[in-house]
């Protein structure tokens, strides 16, 4: 199973000094988790996207190619790749040339975000939001797998035998997985195509995203590519930690308590209960993670919130530091306990997928820290054609015949 950090890049004060960073601090903020989380021995840094304040991260890509210049074995994601606003052809070719520069090491997670107003900005129609998800996905999934692509659409311009350039890394496009925070539509797609299932899992109660995960498993195995288990499942969620539990809660509360994402619902006691937050001592940590378990089944990835809120860059390392030392090797150890053969690991391109853990840097070069950057540290060591019927909203531009190579996983 693989483990890793997400960001969305809001600008926000720290409640426990007032103090709000500049947007220029903020970018090096989330290039400088990314760097320790490797480090520290996590898999996957994934970050968001949005075109509005307050948040910073306008162009995924390119934050990305910065951190795959500054690693070596990190996972990169997006965390979110709007799937409905975003042109398909410029997602076809700005994360293929992405995943040539970091080797393979490229994964999106296409969605269509919380943000009604981007649909405007970009000429498109909230209403029409998952016709377009449908319709743009069925495109760029097209595009990585064909040359001369010939689309009818209603979303975008006609297209008379296109080829997106540069092609997939070995012929093998970055792996996909579908979000929803509340969407059916977002885990019939993922079936449909045999991607991978992201379940926001966040804000929510457990049996909410449960059931999201169960039916992309069912409808994953009637669209015949496995058995429910080898569904391909990734979990999000927020982690607070700390020595002991009492500190963990005292300290988190004013973030909890700022946070537009759980303030006026519950408290933090019942968010902590009742969602999948995560607060408290690392014991406790692993404890209600293992239980998800449970209520997912087997999963290939998860990734932890820990900048949300205006938590400072040193905070949020510290949780990094802690994820490393204290937590994930327990849970590589319990997780691996006890799973199926038949389950699938984490996807990973077969280009990264005999990486070292410390390769040389590139060129025998490697970028000096700058100074808002942590102190490098040595990384922690890590223990060790079917039949179906297609999603109501795909109406057009589908090529049902064409071929579908899959990545190892």
């Amino acid at each position: 199973m693989q483990f890793g950090i997400f960001s969305v890049g809001e600008l926000a004060p720290d409640p426990r000094t007032g103090r709000m960073p500049t947007e220029h601090e903020r970018i090096r903020a989330m290039t400088a988790l990314a760097v320790r989380a490797e480090e520290a021995g996590l898999d996957v840094f994934a970050t968001g996207e949005h075109h509005n304040p307050p948040y910073v991260c306008s162009s995924p890509s390119t934050l990305l190619a910065y951190v795959a210049a500054r690693t070596r074995r990190l996972i990169l994601s997006t965390a979110t790749t709007l799937i409905t606003t975003n042109d398909p052809v410029r997602v076809a070719e700005e994360y293929a040339l992405l995943q040539h520069l970091a080797g393979g090491r490229l994964d999106l997670i296409a969605g269509r975000g919380n943000t009604p107003d981007v649909y405007p900005w970009f000429g498109q129609d909230l209403r029409e939001a998952l016709a377009l998800a449908g319709e743009n996905y069925a495109l760029l999934h097209r595009l990585w797998r064909e040359t001369d692509v010939h689309w009818r659409g209603r979303s975008r311009a006609r297209l008379d035998g296109f080829t997106s350039t540069p092609r997939p890394l070995d012929g093998v496009p970055p792996f996909v997985w579908h979000a929803s925070v509340r969407s059916p539509e977002a885990a019939e797609r993922a079936a449909y195509y045999g991607d991978g299932f992201f379940a926001d899992n966040l804000h929510a109660p457990v049996g909410h995203y449960a059931r999201l995960v169960e039916l992309y498993r069912a409808r994953y195995a009637e669209h015949g590519h496995g058995t429910p288990e080898q569904a391909v499942v990734g979990l999000g969620g927020q982690l607070f930690v700390r020595t002991r539990s009492q500190d963990a809660l005292s300290e988190f509360r004013p973030y909890f308590d700022r946070s537009p994402a759980y303030a006026g619902h519950w408290s933090l006691e019942e968010c902590a209960a009742r969602t999948p937050l995560t607060v408290g001592s690392p014991d406790e940590a692993i404890e209600k993670i293992l239980g998800f378990r449970e209520a997912y089944g087997h999963c290939q990835r998860q990734l932890f919130a820990v900048d949300h809120a205006g938590i400072p860059l040193e905070t949020a390392l510290e949780q990094i530091d802690l994820l490393g030392e204290r937590i994930v090797p327990v849970l590589r150890r319990e997780l691996a306990a006890g799973r199926p053969a038949a389950v699938p690991p984490g996807p990973r391109h077969p280009a990264a997928a005999d990486r070292p853990a410390a390769a040389e840097p590139l060129e025998g070069h490697r970028p000096a820290a700058t100074p808002t950057d942590p102190v490098r540290r040595p990384a922690v060591p890590r223990t060790a054609a079917p039949s179906r019927s297609a999603p109501a909203q795909e109406e057009t531009g589908r090529d049902r015949s064409a071929a579908r190579p899959r990545r190892t996983r």
